[in-house]
């Protein structure tokens, strides 16, 4: 997979030396953990590139530049969480400005925009933006901002990025995208005319369930210039030993997005074949209705499956009887998780657009053999 860059490095190869040359004095192959919270000057007011740790550290900038390599952006900025960074880029938009936003998104940023920036005066409109009308009839004159997932959290829908975005662009909108589930390993939104793109680390980036962490990737000029003075000035920045965990992450994250995709496809097609199962969504699958834009904009499908059970009870009794799935939030390591995203990640939904039905079980795939994971479905269903 060629990236963005134009020089010549793939993916998985960019993947462990962008930003991470030895260093210097000793020749350590991998980026020290500068573990301070501030910096000695050259003289007053003088410091050699940052004054206190808020505002930089070099193991973050290597994760930043890292980063925002394989995106295909001009920057990245990292954060000590995922809602952090969503957080500090509607902090850029005014009271008073609209935010169209996909009718299925992850719990945590409705709650953000709903219960924080809804009464700081954002406001904002849900819509399924697989719907051309339905998205054209929800923009204003004064939306600023749509917001994409895609695939999405939980139902894994898939959004035509490229023909959103242009209808965004003609509102005089910026576009947003969520590319947690599908890494740049598998999608490059900016490629697809995004004007930004945001991350919880958390996941896939870090890999192994042991960081939090968020991102945002843009080229956008304001963005780029507004972005640091709010990292600086707001706070929520990530410690060092987080961003040596995702820069480790990122080494491996091509070969265990195949790991994660070729599992999740195993797993899938189990599931549409059980007769217990009343309804599989995972965009690999040919009846997916947004099979054939996932496979134009992605390089395969991902992780993610998601499926339905004919009542609630057969869901929670089915996630509580996995072994090798662990019952918990979360999703993207390297351990295979299954959750019932109603009363768990997707709670803050409830009675809202967003909300999720309540037979709806949701996986994330890791790197186990699927054959193993199979069968602990097939003992769970059974």
């Amino acid at each position: 997979m060629e990236t963005p860059s134009g020089d010549g490095m793939r993916f998985e190869t960019k993947a462990i030396h962008a930003g991470q040359d030895p260093e210097a004095l000793y020749g350590a192959v991998n980026v020290p953990i500068y573990q301070t919270s501030t910096y000695a000057q050259e003289d007053v007011g003088r410091p050699k590139v940052w004054d206190y740790a808020r505002g930089g550290n070099p193991t973050r900038e290597a994760l930043q530049v890292a980063l925002a390599a394989l995106e295909g952006g001009e920057r990245c900025f990292a954060f000590g969480s995922g809602l952090g960074a969503e957080s500090t880029l509607l902090l850029t938009f005014r009271p008073g400005d609209h935010v169209v936003l996909a009718n299925d998104v992850y719990g945590g940023t409705y709650r953000l925009l709903s219960k924080v920036m809804g009464p700081w005066g954002l406001s904002f409109t849900t819509v399924d933006l697989t719907d051309e009308a339905a998205l054209r009839a929800a923009l204003t004159p004064v939306t600023r901002l749509l917001w994409i997932e895609t695939p999405s959290n939980p139902l894994l829908k898939i959004v035509d990025i490229a023909g959103v975005a242009a209808i965004a662009h003609e509102a005089g909108a910026r576009v947003v995208v969520d590319n947690t589930f599908a890494t740049p390993a598998l999608q490059r939104p900016l490629e697809l005319g995004a004007d930004a793109v945001v991350h919880s680390v958390t996941k896939y980036v870090g890999g192994h369930s042991d960081l939090i962490g968020g991102a945002i990737v843009t080229s956008d000029p304001e963005w780029i210039e507004r972005v640091p003075y709010l990292v600086n000035a707001v706070g929520a920045v990530p410690g060092p030993m987080d961003c040596y965990l995702a820069l480790r992450g990122l080494k491996t994250l091509a070969v265990r997005m195949r790991a994660h995709c070729e599992g999740a496809r195993a797993v899938a097609g189990f599931l549409s074949a059980h007769p217990r199962v009343t309804k599989v969504h995972y965009p690999g699958l040919p009846d997916h209705p947004g099979h054939d834009v996932a496979a134009r904009q992605m390089s395969d499908f991902g992780g993610m499956v998601s499926f339905q059970l004919p009542t609630p009870e057969d869901a929670l009794e089915v996630a509580r009887s996995t072994r090798v799935f662990f019952l918990a939030e979360s999703l993207g390591g390297v351990e295979s998780l299954i959750e019932v995203p109603g009363p768990m990640t997707h709670a803050s939904v409830a009675g809202s657009p967003l909300e999720v039905p309540a037979t709806l079980i949701r996986l994330s795939v890791g790197i186990e053999h699927p054959d193993d994971l199979i069968a602990d479905l097939e003992r769970a269903l059974g």
